[in-house]
């Protein structure tokens, strides 16, 4: 059974050079409030495997893209499973933690998303457009990622890319839950600077668009992020549904913002660590 305190494994990487981001900062902060209500101690992902049992709970957090560690996060995944480690976020997740397959699912469910294919023989499904986006379906951070002109697109659709229209929106918006309950949006007004956030006021339509994501994902607990782009059309798109270990720029908001959402992850994960709350029992498949 947890302690009267639960204890927490913390797994970040606070040497991680994020474009634009400091991930430091933000797991210095959280775990500095986090104190107050578990005994907490900070891993590497290297290490998390070797060091996770005799805790209530494993966070991960920030720690990069897995791409940099591959064989040590299946090591755990793998080790967590066997042992029924309490994960968070859990190991169930549809999305980007189990790569990008789900942009091609939702793709062809009809789902509002950025229309997205890999074989030359759906090629077809795409919009025309004078340019498209090609990157690995393993990516992170936009590594790997490549914009061509239509003409090269047959050679590069072998499955193992993802092939999507360069769509010229107007900004890019992000929307953050903490089990599945809706915290707070920021948008990037200038689409040249990602990274550049300010406060977004969210409208019914906006959160009705990212809901859709999140019951899809059916994740039950845990941090989730839904990045989406305004087409031209004035529509929403989904770009990606970050399930894994969503950085949560927590720096762009105002301070009362800031405590309500640490307000509701130190409440989450309070639930979690005591096993009052359980992950949904589908495991998504590792990686491949």
């Amino acid at each position: 059974m947890p302690a009267a305190r639960p204890r927490l494994l913390y797994v970040t990487d606070l040497a991680y050079q994020a474009r634009g981001r400091r991930y430091c900062d933000e797991d210095i902060h959280l775990t500095s409030r986090l104190r107050a209500h578990f005994d907490l101690a900070l891993c590497h992902p290297l290490d998390a495997a070797a060091l996770m049992d005799g805790f209530d709970a494993v966070v991960v957090r920030n720690s990069g893209p897995v791409l940099g560690h591959q064989r040590a996060y299946d090591d755990f995944r793998a080790r967590a499973l066997a042992a029924r480690t309490r994960v968070y976020n859990p190991l169930t997740g549809k999305a980007d933690m189990a790569g990008k397959q789900y942009l091609l699912d939702l793709t062809a469910a009809g789902f509002p998303v950025i229309p997205t294919v890999d074989r030359a023989a759906d090629l077809s499904v795409l919009p025309a457009a004078e340019r498209y986006v090609v990157k690995p379906k393993l990516g992170a951070d936009s590594l790997g990622l490549r914009i061509v002109p239509a003409a090269e697109l047959g050679a590069l659709a072998t499955g193992d890319v993802l092939i999507q229209p360069c769509v010229d929106f107007a900004y890019e918006v992000s929307f953050y839950f903490v089990d599945d309950d809706f915290q707070y949006a920021l948008y990037a007004p200038d689409p040249a600077r990602r990274w550049e956030l300010e406060p977004y006021p969210a409208t019914a339509a906006d959160l009705e668009f990212a809901r859709r994501f999140i019951d899809w994902n059916a994740l039950g607990c845990g941090i989730q992020r839904v990045d989406a782009c305004r087409a031209p059309d004035g529509a929403l798109l989904l770009v990606e549904l970050e399930d894994l270990n969503p950085y949560l720029s927590l720096d762009a908001l105002p301070e009362r913002d800031r405590d309500g959402f640490v307000a509701a992850f130190t409440a989450s994960l309070s639930r979690f660590a005591r096993a009052e709350i359980s992950p949904r029992a589908e495991i998504s498949p590792a990686r491949p």
